[in-house]
């Protein structure tokens, strides 16, 4: 069994490995989010082998985390199984019990609801973890606060609201009284804004400026290969042809 050996060589590295013996929970957080980071990028290339690769390094850190918890004697990787397969099974119970839900929504709404039941979270946000990214976390806090209905009733009134923030960052972007910190906070509006109005037509905001970023820079190392002179040399009029031509390749391919 693929898992079982997983388990038997982390066994042997902990056991006779002078670097995989110095890891501690603390020196591996940051490579699992490296990781993490990588398995998102195989996603969003379509790269499935480099999806099937980072899928494994994950689990290999799961494991490892699991190890170091043995060793302290505070858990092992099959109670971390053992407690999400009893938390899915608490969390369904339109599939474990005898609850009825009609879409998607009144699952996720139950979710949130027997978490709160069970006490484990104080708050609706309490489970959106603080290091975030911000983008992922504006969008995160936004459907979770959803779950207890705090919305917007219709598309309309997202609509409405992004055109009001965007009137009040225009304003103080015109007036000089007005200082950084108060233009930022502004920005920051317009952007949480932004990110529900995209919520509401399930446009995921992270993952479309992800793909935003892979098309601004395939297009910019385009008009690097085929600058005749050097960049800064160039006028905005002659990189912009070359951006247009690689806009019309990607089209034509």
């Amino acid at each position: 069994m693929a898992f079982q050996r997983l388990l038997e060589v982390m066994d042997d590295l902990r056991e006779k490995c002078p670097w995989d013996r110095k890891q501690t929970m603390e020196t591996l957080r940051n490579l699992t989010i490296e990781e993490t980071y990588e398995l998102a990028d195989a996603i969003l290339d379509k790269d499935l082998t480099g999806v099937q690769e980072e899928i494994g390094d994950l689990m290999l850190h799961m494991v490892f985390y699991s190890k170091i918890a043995e060793e302290q004697g505070v858990f092992t990787i099959g109670d971390a199984l053992e407690a999400v397969c009893d938390k899915l099974v608490e969390r369904h119970p339109h599939i474990y019990g005898d609850v009825k839900v009609k879409d998607e929504e009144e699952v996720k709404q139950n979710w949130e609801q027997i978490k709160l039941k069970k006490g484990k979270k104080r708050s609706v946000l309490a489970g959106v973890p603080a290091s975030l990214p911000a983008m992922v976390k504006a969008y995160r806090m936004q459907e979770k606060t959803k779950q207890v209905g705090f919305e917007w009733s219709d598309k309309e009134e997202v609509w409405n609201k992004l055109q009001e923030e965007m009137t009040e960052l225009k304003q103080v972007l015109n007036d000089p009284n007005n200082d950084h910190s108060r233009r930022e906070d502004e920005f920051g509006d317009v952007l949480f804004s932004l990110i529900n109005f995209g919520r509401y037509y399930e446009l995921d905001a992270e993952t479309a400026l992800a793909k935003v970023n892979q098309k601004f820079h395939r297009r910019f190392q385009y008009i690097e290969s085929k600058a005749s002179k050097p960049l800064k040399e160039m006028t905005l009029e002659e990189m912009d042809a070359l951006w247009d031509e690689a806009k019309e390749g990607e089209l034509a391919s």
